[in-house]
This record gives structure tokens, C-alpha cells and sequence, in this order.
């Protein structure tokens, strides 16, 4: 039997982001091709490790008392620790902690590190956080026996690095969304068609000051409904409030999935913020439920999207692309269109799933 361990998320089921998602996924379709799998659960507390089964997943917990970063750190280690007792193919989602993965080299385990996106360049990170992931990223080229890559750009700049052979690009995946309950539109008080979503972290990088400021610049015929958390003590979070005009919603964090893809699902159009990153789940995510995408204008995003996105670049850009198209639904109705073909075209998980398959298969362990 086939054995894959996979560290590097908190855990499944998935209710935190993207690659716990793909753990999710990839765990029960693994399950369902005769793998075992094992996944790697963070968990607060101070008592032992245990495992269990969930959906024919071997879940190992991982308790530890910290929080945040070092809890994070702490549980990456504890995983790996445990991990090396086996010598089971590993896949290491993430290279924040890549150092770890040593031990697992110097066992002789086969690794496959997922490299996400180029941590080390986000804003949101001081000094010696941009340091340490850039060390981690370095670690992580020479450490994992192989690397994914989830965008060609990511492929291109670790080809800086390492041999181009070492890399296989495989994106990420979602699933179609052809339909979804009107209840959980009604229960925030929207109209059905009548607003625009946005889901990201509320960071400067994800472009949300420029979304709000270029909605509110002038009325809408429609609401703008933003997912995410918004504290007061947050500075940036407080000059995007100060921004908003009042058909702008703060609807807060939502990880209900039923509840995303509704709101997802009856939307206008699903505004993508993001100005770093490979490909996003959230991006992706809309794609699959045929959301016309207006998309900051770089090539992670352009590459995703494709020729059937709206790109802009600032408030006034993005004031622009709402005046042009919110009276058109025609134009509307084509992008949607063309979001489900590139989506089917790409980011299917099934296919998604499938190519790490063959990849965790065939390489020579």
C-alpha cells in the first residue's frame, strides 16, 4: 500500500485557508485511490499525541500550548520529529519551517515541498520575519528531493535556484459551484445579484483601501459586500472603514463554506485585490463558481484570470472598470462565461488531484 504523510497545515477538516483545503482534498482522494494517509493536526493543549480516523484519514494531533507563529513553529517541528520514525513518502506543504525538513533528508525519507507563494516578499512581515522565510525558502530548494510549484511565475523564480527539473508546477484546484441557497444571501439582508464580493486578508497588499476607495468614490446600484476581519486597533483596517461609503458591508470572517460559495454564487462579480502570490485559492475558487473577475493587474493574477478578466490597477482604475461594467450586463454574462472555461480548463481538482498522484507515484523515492 501507498503511504503519504502530509505536514505543514493545521490540520483537516479545512477551516482555516487554502492549503488545508488541498490537504482535505487530496487526503480523501488519495483514501479513495487505496493510499493511506496520514495528516498532521495542530492542536492547543499540553496533553500527548494521538491519532484517530476521520473519512478514512489517519489524523495525528499535535498538541501545543503556543500560539501564533511560535505555536505554528513548535508544531512544524513536533510533525517532522515524528514523521522521521517512518521512512513514508512526506509531502510539506508550505516552506516556513523547510529547515526541519533536514531530519527528514538525513533519514533518507523522500519529501515533496510544496513552495506556496514568495512569502518573504509580503509587506505584512517585519525584518527578521522576511529573513527567516527567505533563509527557509533557500532551505527548502536544496532540502526537498522535489518542489510543486502552484504558477508558472513561482516555477520561473525557483528555477533561479534550483534546476528546472526539480520543479513541477501544479496549480490548485476547486470545485464548480452551479448552485447554492438563497437563504444564506437573504440572512445579510443582500439582494440576490446586487452586490460585489471580495474575500482577502485585510493587508495593503491585497489592494482592499483601493477597492473601497474607488466603489465609494460615487453611488452604486449595488452593495459591496467585504469578507474578513476589521479591528479597530488596526490603523489600516481603520483608514479602509474611514474609506467606505455606506453601501459597503463588513460582513466579518465567514468560513462556512455553503455561506462563501452562496455569496460567491449570487454575486455581480468577485473583485481579486491581490498584487503577490501565485495562483490564489480564492481566486480560483471564484473562478468555479463563474463569477466575472475584476483582478489587480499582475502577472500572477493575469495568468490565473486569463484574457477574460477586467484588470486594474488603483482606485481610480477600479472605479473605471465598475462604470463599465455594472451597465453591462452582456459584457457581465461573457466574462462569466469565460471564468468557467478557464476554470474548467486548469483548476479542476480532480485533474489538480491527479497530477500529485502521478507526481508522488512515479518519481523515483
Amino acid at each position: 500500500m501507498k503511504i503519504l504523510r502530509i505536514l505543514g497545515t493545521r490540520g483537516v477538516p479545512a477551516s482555516h485557508g487554502g492549503f488545508e483545503t488541498f490537504a482535505e482534498q487530496l487526503a480523501i482522494f488519495l483514501v479513495k485511490r487505496g493510499w493511506r494517509v496520514v495528516v498532521y493536526c495542530q492542536k492547543l493543549g499540553d496533553e500527548k499525541i494521538y491519532g484517530d480516523i476521520w473519512n478514512g484519514v489517519e489524523r495525528i494531533h499535535i498538541p501545543v500550548w503556543q500560539t501564533g507563529a511560535k505555536g505554528t513553529i513548535l508544531f512544524d517541528w513536533k510533525s517532522t520529529k515524528h514523521a522521521c520514525q517512518f521512512n513514508d513518502i512526506c509531502l510539506t506543504l508550505g516552506y516556513n519551517t523547510a529547515i526541519f525538513c533536514s531530519v527528514l533528508r538525513l533519514k533518507g525519507i523522500y519529501n515533496v515541498i510544496n513552495m506556496d507563494g514568495l512569502e518573504w516578499t509580503r509587506a505584512k512581515w517585519g525584518l527578521w520575519a522576511r529573513i527567516w522565510l527567505w533563509l527557509n525558502e533557500r532551505a527548502a530548494c536544496w532540502i526537498g528531493n522535489h518542489l510543486v510549484a502552484d504558477h508558472p511565475e513561482i516555477k520561473k523564480h525557483l528555477e533561479s535556484r534550483i534546476s528546472a527539473e526539480k520543479i513541477t508546477m501544479i496549480p490548485y484546484g476547486a470545485n464548480l459551484i452551479s448552485n447554492a441557497s438563497l437563504t444564506h444571501v437573504y440572512k445579510f439582508g443582500l439582494i440576490p445579484k446586487k452586490f460585489i464580493t471580495v474575500i482577502a486578508r485585510a493587508e495593503p497588499e491585497n489592494s482592499i483601501l483601493e477597492i473601497v476607495s474607488g466603489f465609494s468614490s460615487k453611488h452604486r446600484d449595488c452593495e459591496l459586500v467585504i469578507l474578513g476581519s476589521y479591528y479597530e486597533s488596526d490603523p489600516y483596517h481603520r483608514r479602509v472603514r474611514a474609506a467606505a461609503s455606506k453601501q459597503v458591508r463588513f460582513v466579518g470572517p465567514i468560513f462556512e463554506k455553503e455561506i462563501v460559495q452562496a455569496l460567491r454564487f449570487f454575486s455581480i462579480l468577485y473583485v481579486h485585490g491581490h498584487q503577490v502570490g501565485g495562483t490564489n485559492p480564492s481566486l480560483v475558487e471564484a473562478l468555479g463558481a463563474g463569477n466575472p473577475i475584476v483582478a489587480h493587474d499582475n502577472h500572477f493574477n493575469r495568468w490565473v484570470a486569463g484574457d477574460g478578466a477586467i484588470y486594474f490597477n488603483g482606485a481610480a482604475s477600479f472605479s473605471y472598470c465598475l462604470e463599465n461594467l455594472l451597465t453591462n450586463p452582456k459584457k457581465l454574462q461573457e466574462m462569466s462565461a469565460l471564468s468557467l472555461m478557464r476554470f474548467r480548463s486548469e483548476f479542476v481538482w480532480s485533474d489538480v488531484l491527479r497530477q500529485y498522484e502521478e507526481l508522488l507515484s512515479h518519481k523515483s523515492f
